[in-house]
């Protein structure tokens, strides 16, 4: 089991890798829905929520319980975060991460019927840092049974 201060240490990496890349799958969880691949808008001040653009029509617009997977890039860091979907009606903040690459989506653009932006609501995360220690990595590759700790590391944070 982690500690208070490792908890903190890893949240703040998955945090620095989804900044890195925001791609994420996520679904209602009482929908019984496919997730699905979605472009999370972080917030370096804003570290219990991010938001998503999308249409009115998306599996995700009723809103609800919900969940997102994430990998890293490298396939080192690795989060399940449960939270809540709700719409993004505050114009301040649709207008905020607006950009031309979310414009490319939208045939009319900022005014398009059917934009709709979600807020991901953070509750909790389960994330695993898959960083093999030298020990660890011998031993998996000569078929030896694998301690936890020589692996990566585990926690569960609140968000």
């Amino acid at each position: 089991m982690t500690d208070q201060n490792e908890t903190k240490e890893i949240r703040n990496h998955m945090w620095k890798k989804m900044a890195d890349n925001p791609l994420v799958m996520v679904g209602l969880t009482e929908s019984g829905e496919h997730f699905e691949p979605m472009t999370a808008i972080l917030d370096k001040d804003a570290d219990s929520e991010f938001w998503f653009y999308t249409t009115k029509t998306n599996r995700l617009a009723p809103g609800g319980p919900a969940m997102a997977h994430f990998a890293s890039k490298d396939h080192k860091l690795f989060a399940c975060i449960k939270g809540r979907i709700v719409e993004e009606k505050d114009p301040a903040i649709v207008d905020k991460y607006w950009s031309n690459m979310v414009e490319a989506w939208f045939e009319g653009g900022r005014n398009d019927p059917k934009l709709m932006m979600l807020r991901f609501e953070l509750d909790t995360a389960e994330i695993w840092e898959a960083d093999s220690s030298v020990t660890g990595f011998f031993k998996m590759m000569t078929g030896k049974t694998v301690d936890s700790d020589e692996v990566g590391r585990h926690t569960e944070a609140a968000l």
